[in-house]
């Protein structure tokens, strides 16, 4: 596995304006906390941001942050909240949380799946209903993701909770409703609007039956 780092820096100034600065310089303020660490104000480089986003899943990048502050720190992190621009998606703002790597943490692992179904050979349709499952587990063994074989699945079939496979060492959270991941669903069927001319034309011989029956009375 690659060991993956990135540098920081500790800051003295908070505020709007001093992070306007940073971002100006091509930084972002950063905060860093854990369950034993007190919260430390730092900045990051956005380029070193971006290329470590770039490694994989944001939720499960486990890497080391080298702080520095006359001296070296090194702590093992995970990004707890990455603020973005909601226009032009720039960094703006990261959170980081030290891991204690004997500890379990709560992370979210993609779902996907391999194989083609039968149902949807037969012209069903996959709906994956949970693209996201959350797992309890140590930093050192985070899923890459969770791979659900669905070969077997025919129109109708679906795949619940309590059938995922997992490692010994890896559970899921949230397990007290078996809730459905995916299923494979019938094609939607349209009806077929009537001809308007069989109507037209219905509609005509009713006029002249009913044409007739005024005349007969009279």
């Amino acid at each position: 596995m690659e060991q993956l780092e990135l540098k920081a820096t500790v800051r003295k100034a908070t505020g709007n304006g001093p992070a306007r600065v940073l971002r100006q310089a091509g930084e972002i303020p950063a905060v860093l906390y854990g369950r034993k660490t007190e919260p430390m104000s730092l900045s990051v480089n956005i380029r070193d941001l971006e290329y470590l986003t770039r490694k994989g899943n944001i939720s499960q990048l486990l890497f080391d942050i080298l702080i520095e502050n006359g001296k070296t720190q090194t702590k093992k992190v995970m990004i707890k909240e990455l603020q973005t621009h909601p226009v032009t998606r720039d960094f703006l703002h990261v959170d980081f949380y030290e891991i204690d790597m004997q500890r379990k943490v709560t992370v979210g692992v993609p779902v996907v799946t391999t194989g083609k179904s039968v149902g949807v050979e037969r012209g069903g349709i996959l709906q994956i209903v949970r693209r996201e499952l959350e797992v309890l587990c140590l930093p050192g063994n985070i899923p890459s993701e969770i791979t659900i074989d669905i070969t077997d699945l025919d129109i109708g079939d679906s795949v619940h909770v309590d059938e995922i496979p997992l490692a010994s060492d890896v559970e899921l959270e949230d397990t007290d409703v078996n809730f459905t991941i995916l299923t494979v669903v019938a094609p939607r069927v349209e009806a077929e609007p009537e001809p308007e001319e069989e109507e037209a034309e219905v509609e005509g011989e009713e006029a002249a039956e009913d044409e007739e029956e005024s005349e007969s009375e009279e």
